[in-house]
This record gives structure tokens, sequence and C-alpha cells, in this order.
């Protein structure tokens, strides 16, 4: 039997998250059709700060292949990247927040921070990359 394709892209986006360790309201499978491919933005969402992050982003030529490809990233993440805490703020408020981020390196770790943000909203105060565990 085939697998409908939208229960196949639910079974696999539930999959990441159980990876990752977010709910399905912490997480936002951005899909952006680019003609013959498809360019898939995994974003998080914290709860804690309001605010949202990009986690990862892959090219594929189905959603469904996308969502795989994700998969397989999120299976050993870990092991490819480098762990990295930045301490920041929004402009005009008093919190430090403090979040983490997986990237080949600090420049990889900002640019997850300020995915689809004006960067001057953002003061950031310390990028650390994290001991190896």
């Amino acid at each position: 039997m085939t697998l409908d394709k939208n229960v196949e892209i639910a079974n696999l986006q539930a999959e990441i998250g159980t990876y990752i360790g977010l709910g399905q309201n912490s997480l936002i499978f951005n899909f952006e059709d680019r003609g013959s491919s498809v360019l898939l933005r995994l974003i998080t969402a914290n709860p804690r700060h309001n605010q949202s992050f990009l986690f990862h982003t892959c090219e594929a030529t189905s959603q469904v292949e996308a969502l795989r490809i994700m998969l397989e990233y999120v299976k050993n993440y870990k092991e490819a990247e480098s762990s990295y805490t930045i301490q920041w703020n929004l402009k005009g408020e008093n919190s430090l927040h403090t979040s983490y981020f997986r990237a080949k390196n600090i420049l990889g770790a900002l640019d997850k921070l300020y995915y689809d943000r004006d960067p001057n909203s953002i003061t950031v105060f310390s990028v650390m990359l994290n001991p190896i565990s």
C-alpha cells in the first residue's frame, strides 16, 4: 500500500521533532518552492522568550525528500557541528537571553540567531564555543 504523501510528511515531521526533542508547537517547517527544487527551512520557536530561530536548511526535489534529508541531519548534527551559546537581548528590553545553536562555525551560529529579522533588533553580548562533551 502506498503511503499518502501528506501522511508521510506528517510522520517525518513528527520523527524530526522527536529527535530534536521539541513538540510540534515549537517547530515550523517552512517550504519554499524554487521551481525544480524545494528549500526546507526548519525553524524553532522558543515560548520562553517568544522568538524563533533557524535550526537548519536543506534543498531537495520534493517536500518528502527534503524532510528525509532533514531527518538524516537531525540524527547526526550533534556529531557534525559544534555547539555555541549566545547571550543576547532585544533592543529596548532589559532581559538577557541565552540560546544554544549547532553550527560549523561562529558565523553559522550567528546566522541562525539573526535569521528572518533585522540585525539591528538584537544586541549580542557573547558568543561562546561550548566544550566538547
